[in-house]
């Protein structure tokens, strides 16, 4: 019996590792007669198939444990091309993909290979006096994206938890009059109609990197998404949340490595410098780096976030406050408006020089 189970067992597996699966792009001009004429092919090699639609293309996935000849699909009308992905994730695969996927956020804002981006701001939204502070900070620098929190998730019940849709409201009017982009976080599905016209990018929190839910959910919505790592959260586990997004019409996915948790006590987390390079080589999404949750602490933010670059980041978002000492919350991992402006100083150096060391 036990080698009975231990044979189910191994062809099991073997089954599984057989499994082939492919992405097929449509014209975007496909007829329905074409589509028929390709869901009777994939029907008659037993392949199992889902549609999916994009804000930029059409694809269908396909999944199945015969070999073929992709000639055999390529060639058929309505098809533009096809591709082998051996990746339990597909659509945000490198391997079908090979150009980098670069998102427009409009007004001239590219976030991607060769559009090195930077995102500051504080943790958690205060009051009107501090986003003038913080625009007055981006605009001097030339930074045009703004971070903050108006839903805050905290451990504790009793801490600063934002100022919610009211002050969203408050500072996406501050920012859009001076010509800044904004991205702050969403927590529930039920929030993300309420706060769809007043933001510029989503973020997921790493308590909401599973949440599959509100990741199906944000695969509806034609908003760019900065989607967080997990606090012990593998990179394949961050890929196929990525992948939940993109499947369900949301191809504008950035991820941001932002470090986990490890039996290290020295600092807040673990930044795995090594997440940033492996997954420029999987992806071809934009991987963005925060060192502030990374380490969590304020010192050592610069150094950290200098290291992501020459990694591969093709952006940075990291904590700002004009007073860190006296911020709601994160104060410990905040630089202040002096230190800030050396970190972005220091950082498009940096980024100058990597690309430079790419060209010799």
């Amino acid at each position: 019996m036990c080698l009975r189970v231990y044979e189910s067992q191994t062809r099991k597996h073997a089954n599984t590792q057989t499994r082939q699966k492919m992405i097929i792009q449509l014209k975007k001009d496909i007829t329905n007669g074409q589509l028929e004429q390709l869901k009777e092919k994939l029907d008659g090699i037993k392949y199992k198939t889902n549609r999916v639609d994009t804000q930029f293309g059409n694809y269908i996935i396909g999944v199945g444990k015969h070999e073929f000849d992709i000639r055999s699909i390529g060639i058929l009308d309505g098809v533009q091309d096809i591709h082998r992905v051996s990746d339990a994730y597909k659509l945000v695969s490198k391997k079908w993909k090979v150009n980098d996927t670069i998102i427009d956020l409009g007004d001239g804002v590219h976030i991607g290979s060769g559009h090195f981006q930077m995102m500051t701001g504080p943790c958690s939204i205060e009051s009107e006096e501090q986003i003038s502070n913080t625009i007055e900070l981006l605009k001097a620098n030339n930074i045009k994206i703004m971070r903050g929190g108006v839903y805050k998730p905290r451990s504790s019940p009793y801490s600063f938890r934002g100022l919610g849709l009211d002050g969203l409201k408050m500072w996406y009017q501050k920012a859009k009059e001076a010509g800044i982009k904004i991205i702050t976080e969403v927590m529930m599905t039920e929030q993300i109609e309420s706060m769809h016209d007043y933001i510029d990018i989503f973020q997921v929190g790493a308590r909401n990197s599973q949440n599959f839910n509100l990741l199906d959910a944000l695969g509806k919505v034609d908003k760019p998404v900065l989607l967080k790592r997990g606090i012990s959260g593998t990179l394949d586990e961050l890929l196929q949340a990525a992948e939940y997004i993109f499947s369900n019409g949301n191809e504008r996915i950035m991820l941001c490595e932002r470090g986990i948790r490890s039996y290290e006590k020295a600092y807040r987390n673990t930044f795995d410098i090594n997440a940033i390079a492996m997954l420029k080589e999987k992806t071809h999404l934009p991987v963005i780096a925060d060192p502030s949750h990374g380490i969590g602490v304020r010192k050592f933010v610069e150094p950290v976030a200098l290291a992501s670059i020459m990694a591969g980041a093709d952006g940075v978002i990291f904590e700002s406050h004009q007073t860190p000492e006296k911020a709601f919350s994160d104060g410990q991992q905040t630089l202040n408006n002096n230190e800030a402006t050396r970190l972005i100083q220091k950082m498009r150096k940096t980024y100058a020089l990597r690309e430079e060391m790419k060209r010799m």
